[in-house]
């Protein structure tokens, strides 16, 4: 078969019943629906629903965009960590605007989020790392994100100290790792629907510091 062939016989959401969602229901704030929603993901037996796609700007002015995992989400924003020597870490540090990307196919659902970025203070970041696994400090060890690698010896080399590292100092500080927030100015919510009536609800941050809410065409 073809590649187009291919790509054409491909179908989404091939699932029993689609998820009901009545905007009309929905909070006042993004947040508390961002949380229901997730914990629904989880529910649904959505694969790794912790992983979002992360949008920044390079100084060339082009969009940059990979694949991560969301640290957590509160009052203060949307959180997602890497090294402040990373593409993305330089990115974020000219230009502190980014955008989130989140798709759970198992309830045809995404969640689309833009706002400016801050790093976290460094003593949140380390908590962040340690709290994580042996194997996640022993990759923040490594600590040459981006960079160019001359051989894949060379990172298995890298990264065996590293493993060895961790495990006889757990508490071991990366100086890089940082710690982002990104501060919600528009949260978009899409409800997938077999009929293509999908429901997109967005929220908008006004200058008065409150939430707006509107409906958006499919």
């Amino acid at each position: 078969m073809d590649f187009v062939s291919l790509l054409h016989s491909q179908r989404v959401w091939d699932l029993p019943e689609l998820p009901h969602f009545d905007p009309a229901t929905a909070p006042s704030t993004p947040l508390p629906l961002f949380h229901t929603w997730f914990a629904a993901a989880v529910a649904a037996g959505q694969t790794e629903p912790h992983v979002m796609s992360l949008a920044t700007v390079g100084e060339d002015g082009f969009p940059d965009v990979r694949v991560l995992m969301l640290h957590g989400a509160d009052e203060r924003g949307w959180h997602f960590a890497s090294h402040s020597t990373s593409r993305k870490g330089a990115q974020l540090a000219a230009r502190p605007h980014a955008a989130l990307g989140f798709y759970w196919p198992a309830q045809a659902r995404q969640i689309r989020v833009r706002g400016t970025v801050t790093a976290a203070p460094s003593a949140e970041s380390q908590a962040d790392l340690h709290a994580r696994s042996t194997g996640a400090l022993a990759a923040a060890m490594t600590g040459r994100m981006s960079e160019v690698l001359g051989s894949q010896e060379e990172l298995m080399e890298a990264s065996a100290a590293a493993w060895q590292r961790a495990q006889v100092e757990p508490d071991a500080p990366v100086p890089t790792w940082t710690l982002y927030v990104l501060q919600p100015t528009e949260v978009e919510f899409f409800q997938g629907d077999t009929r293509r009536q999908h429901v997109r609800l967005r929220y908008r941050l006004t200058d008065e510091g409150s939430w707006a809410s509107e409906l958006l065409w499919p």
